[in-house]
């Protein structure tokens, strides 16, 4: 074996080796943060962050557990903070914690994607526009994840979900909502281009994550799709 070839395979095995040790100061670093999470959430309880009950509960599986804690983790963050509140109610974090907790990890995240497009500065005139409700104590928009279907008589939500399907974002601006379908376009495209980077790259962890939240994203605009056409029930 010629000189080159093992110095090139000494070269190979100290990048590899580099690559994994960077793969696992990763894996601690997501491991402490969940460490030092679910404890705290569970000994905190509701009183100040409200996906600490949805965490807690018995009714909660280990898998659902695993998609609020990060919900949890920015509740500690946003509340902090009144630049950070939430013009829905509920906030698009319990929005969050409560889809996941009703409709799995995969339709709540579908969910989260959607509502977290609708949250933009288009969302007042909106409401204003569907008739929907304001919260009596702080005037946020009421949106909660429990819907009654409501045809729209302009337009098709079948196609309006062909739409998305072809072009995320096409189906809202096919029902008129072109604020959201920008938003959706724009977060999808933005995510995209990240993962496609990342996975040239050959990155280990970025290139899964960016594709995951990618495909959420666009599920939540096939959601969103079908969700233009539907109304909240007001309780």
């Amino acid at each position: 074996m010629s000189i080159g070839i093992i110095v090139k395979l000494i070269g190979f095995g100290i990048e590899f080796k580099e690559n994994i040790i960077k793969i696992i100061l990763k894996l601690k670093i997501i491991s402490l943060f969940i460490l030092l999470v679910v404890p705290w959430s569970f000994t905190v309880g509701q009183a100040v962050y409200p996906a600490d009950t949805i965490l807690a509960s018995g009714n909660t599986t280990i898998i659902k557990k695993i998609g609020i804690i990060p919900i949890a983790g920015w509740q500690r963050l946003s509340y902090q903070s009144d630049l950070l509140n939430c013009q829905f109610y509920p906030s698009c974090s319990n929005y969050g914690a409560q889809a996941i907790h009703k409709h799995g990890l995969i339709i709540g995240a579908f969910m989260i994607s959607d509502r977290i497009i609708r949250c933009n500065p288009a969302a007042f005139q909106y409401q204003l526009k569907t008739g929907g409700k304001f919260h009596e104590k702080d005037g946020r928009l009421v949106d909660p994840i429990h819907h009654a279907i409501k045809s729209n008589s302009h337009s098709n939500p079948f196609i309006g979900v062909v739409l998305s399907s072809l072009i995320p974002g096409m189906g809202r601006v096919y029902s008129g909502r072109w604020v959201d379908g920008l938003f959706g376009f724009a977060m999808f495209t933005l995510t995209a281009s990240t993962a496609r980077i990342a996975y040239l790259d050959q990155r280990p962890i970025q290139a899964p994550l960016f594709i995951g939240a990618t495909l959420i994203i666009y599920g939540g605009e096939i959601y969103g799709a079908c969700g233009l056409f539907i109304l909240p029930i007001q309780h």
